[in-house]
């Protein structure tokens, strides 16, 4: 899993600095649309569209029923039973091609809220850093120890929550940093990127030691046994859409949906 983690950041840093000179809402409508065009070829190489059209037209023609036939119970109720079965129908035939898309969309939405959800930390404005140990940690053993670069100041000895096994340090950015952050436990290191100051970058969420928590939380991964996780809690990135702040997810589907729909008819494909 580290290794698909490290493709798509890789490729996704590659597109996220070629638009590094403008203002990331417009990388980010650019990936929308083509993931809106990348959704119409997957869902018409994958769907029955001539199953589709046909239910379409079931639809249509129940629709018009019920409209036209609206005095008359019997027929209103067979067009309603009939616009309902057409509905099911539609709704199985669509599921093949949305079931083919679910993982890799999902990935990619996973490894963009790094790019487009997360802000660096405010500089002169504390935070909080949090390790979360193994269940064979031993509370009484000396803490972990925390190194960070001249930008981060440390404020504080660490704080240990025994019940939840968690080691917390409150620390403070003191100017624009890209650094990292190193812990020693029991001997052995573990490094976490941090991210400091006012330019939207990439800024890695929470670093685990499981693979399978790696498929939610892609950012850097830990070797040592003694810890589960570690976290940064940065603050929430607002995305400025024509001087509007919104979260990135809304425009994200926003742009991906019209451009689907804006093509779909050149595309040749039934929605």
């Amino acid at each position: 899993m580290d290794l698909v983690n490290k493709l798509i950041d890789s490729v996704l840093r590659g597109f996220f600095a070629a638009f590094s000179w403008a203002p990331p809402a417009l990388g980010l409508t650019v990936l929308s649309a083509a993931v809106g065009i990348g959704m119409l070829w997957v869902f018409r190489r994958t769907s029955n569209q001539k199953a589709m059209k046909l239910v379409k037209r079931k639809v249509y023609a129940s629709l018009l029923e019920l409209r036209v036939f609206a005095d008359d119970p019997g027929v209103t109720w067979r067009a309603q039973k009939s616009l309902f079965a057409a509905n099911m129908r539609y709704m199985g035939l669509a599921l093949k091609p949305a079931l083919w898309m679910v993982i890799p969309v999902g990935l990619l939405l996973v490894h963009l809220e790094s790019f487009y959800g997360r802000a660096p930390l405010e500089v002169s404005r504390e935070a909080v850093v949090t390790m979360g140990m193994a269940s064979s940690w031993n509370p009484q053993a000396p803490a972990p120890q925390i190194a960070a670069p001249p930008e981060i100041a440390v404020e504080g000895p660490p704080v240990r929550a025994v019940d939840v096994r968690e080691v917390s340090w409150r620390i403070r950015p003191q100017g624009e940093c890209s650094g990292e952050l190193r812990f020693t436990v029991d001997g052995q290191q573990v490094v976490k990127t941090i991210e400091a100051g006012a330019r939207q970058r990439y800024v890695p969420g929470k670093s685990v030691r499981a693979a399978l928590d790696a498929v939610l939380h892609p950012g850097e991964g830990i070797a040592a046994p003694q810890v589960d996780w570690v976290e940064i809690r940065y603050p929430e990135a607002t995305l400025s859409v024509f001087g509007y702040g919104m979260n990135w997810l809304i425009w994200f589907f926003i742009v991906s949906m019209v451009a689907a729909l804006a093509l779909k008819g050149k595309f040749g494909v039934v929605i």
